[in-house]
Parts: structure tokens; C-alpha cells; sequence
């Protein structure tokens, strides 16, 4: 099957919307070019790709795993555009990413040394693009805090470090040496658990302590421990995370029982050149 780009980015915005309708909005063409090409596509791969009645739009299983390989392949294919357009203007750069807390100057200065025709730049991160950067080519190599989703990468392992529970300055807990996850099992967590494995699977975690309103969405680590300062509830960050930023009404404490955030150098795993795994050299000989 030879992978069409257009049509693939096409089923992807119907796979999102399930709706012919707005999907072509959002694509800027009329519903009919776009079933035409969906209809196409099925034909080209052999499978029928969404069930669809008056009432709905479902994907089948061979939908849904076009849609788990669609979107790494589409992120690929731009970060290839913008590595050419990169090599078109003659621009030699070396991009890193780093998320909040991660110190990379040792790294980059030792790397830079040994490549002086190299503008290395480097990129501020968020839990929200970390990995998404790497696979659309904004970022050669990128400090990512795990878990992160595995797929189309490769991982390097740089450094370990502790997990702290932010809290209210005024909160029981804050001033403790070292508590354990049990003790925040009647706490509000502000995060998605599932970056908090450990206090998910409390079986005494109260009941509809995280489901008595809609967690909140935040944008950035600073609104997390403005809504701890003024509203309660708790995060759970990495150590280095916590301690990066200044803010006198919370305070953070040491969990004693669950395992070290992980910090990984992350780069695509469709890439080729030595300068990546000899960047991941240095980067772990710093910690």
C-alpha cells in the first residue's frame, strides 16, 4: 500500500471529529471531496475504515489502528519538511529540550565544544509537548520526564531523582521530614492519577475525593502551585520541579515509599545521525 499523506491526514481529522460534517470543516473542503477520499483510502488499504449510519460515525478495529500509526507517521513526515527546509538555508543547528528543573548547560557547553560549527539551541518543554517537539522536528533531542509514550522514540536514560508531594504552607503534612503516599489518600490530587500510579492504587484512597468536581486544566507548573496556594489539594512533582520554582504558601515534602522520577534523552528513532547518541553520551556523563 502506498501511503498517501493527504488522505491520511484527512482520516485523522474524521477519526477526531466522528463526523463527516465538521471534519471537512475543519479541513476547508466540502463533505463530499472528503468521503470521496476516505472512501479512497479504504479502497487502497483494503479494509473499511469507519462504520457510519444517520446517527453516528464509529471507528472499526482496522480504523483504530490506522489511527495509532497515522499520527506518528504525519508527525514524521513534518519533522522531515522542516529538517530539508532547515538544510535548504544552510542552517546548522542542534535543537535540546529541556523540561522545567533540568539543568542542560554542562551538557550543551561540552557538546558545543566539540562541534563549534554547530548553533546549538535550546528549547523550554511542558509535560504537554515534550515528546509531541521530537516527532514534529522542532527538537533534535529532548530531556523528558517519564512516562511518556515510547512509540516512535528513543530513550536514553540520564538521571533519577526523588518525587515530592506540594502542599498548602499552612497544610498538616507540610514541615514532615518524609511522608508516604498512604498519607495523601484523603487529599485531592490536582493532577491526572495516572501520573500518580501509586496513589490510584490506594485501596483506601477516599472514596469521590478526586471525582467531587472536574479536575482542573492547567497551562503551566506556576497555575498548579497558585491553585495549591489559594485553593488546597495537592501535586506530586519531581524534586528538581519543585525546587526550581519560588513560592512561599506551599511547601513541599519528600514521599519515602514510592519510586524516583526517571529523566530520559529522547530523540526520533528514525534518525541516523551519531550526533544523537553521542549528545546522550555526554548528557549522562554530566549526572
Amino acid at each position: 500500500m502506498d501511503v498517501d499523506l493527504r488522505k491520511l491526514r484527512y482520516f485523522v481529522v474524521v477519526a477526531e471529529e466522528l463526523h463527516f460534517g465538521r471534519a471537512a470543516e475543519r479541513l476547508h473542503i466540502t463533505q463530499p471531496v472528503l468521503s470521496r477520499q476516505i472512501r479512497a483510502l479504504e479502497h487502497e488499504s483494503s479494509a473499511e475504515l469507519f462504520t457510519r449510519n444517520k446517527k453516528s460515525t464509529e471507528l472499526t478495529a482496522a480504523g483504530r489502528q490506522l489511527l495509532e500509526d497515522a499520527r506518528p507517521l504525519l508527525a514524521g513526515a513534518r519533522a522531515l519538511r522542516v529538517r530539508v527546509q532547515r538544510a535548504a538555508r544552510g542552517e546548522s543547528t542542534f535543537t535540546v529540550g529541556f523540561m522545567p528543573g533540568i539543568t542542560v548547560t554542562g551538557a550543551v557547553r561540552t557538546f558545543s565544544a566539540r562541534h563549534p560549527e554547530l548553533t546549538v539551541k535550546v528549547v523550554r518543554t511542558s509535560w504537554t509537548d515534550q515528546v509531541q517537539a521530537v516527532h514534529e522536528g522542532l527538537l533534535d533531542v529532548s530531556f523528558v520526564r517519564l512516562p511518556v509514550d515510547r512509540r516512535g522514540l528513543t530513550l536514553r536514560p540520564v538521571f533519577r531523582e526523588p518525587r515530592v508531594a506540594v502542599l498548602p504552607a499552612h497544610h498538616r503534612l507540610a514541615g514532615k521530614e518524609s511522608i508516604g503516599i498512604a498519607d495523601l489518600a484523603a487529599e485531592r490530587l490536582l493532577q491526572d492519577p495516572d501520573a500518580v500510579p501509586e496513589w490510584r492504587d490506594l485501596s483506601d484512597r477516599a472514596g469521590g475525593a478526586e471525582g467531587t468536581a472536574p479536575r482542573p486544566a492547567f497551562r503551566s507548573v506556576e497555575e498548579k502551585l497558585e491553585y495549591v496556594a489559594t485553593t488546597g489539594g495537592v501535586i506530586v512533582l519531581p524534586l528538581s520541579t519543585a525546587a526550581y520554582y519560588t513560592h512561599t504558601d506551599v511547601a513541599h515534602v519528600p514521599i519515602g515509599d514510592i519510586g524516583p522520577n526517571e529523566v530520559c534523552l529522547a530523540w526520533s528513532a528514525h534518525r541516523r545521525s551519531p550526533l544523537l547518541p553521542e549528545f546522550a553520551d555526554i548528557a549522562a556523563a554530566q549526572h
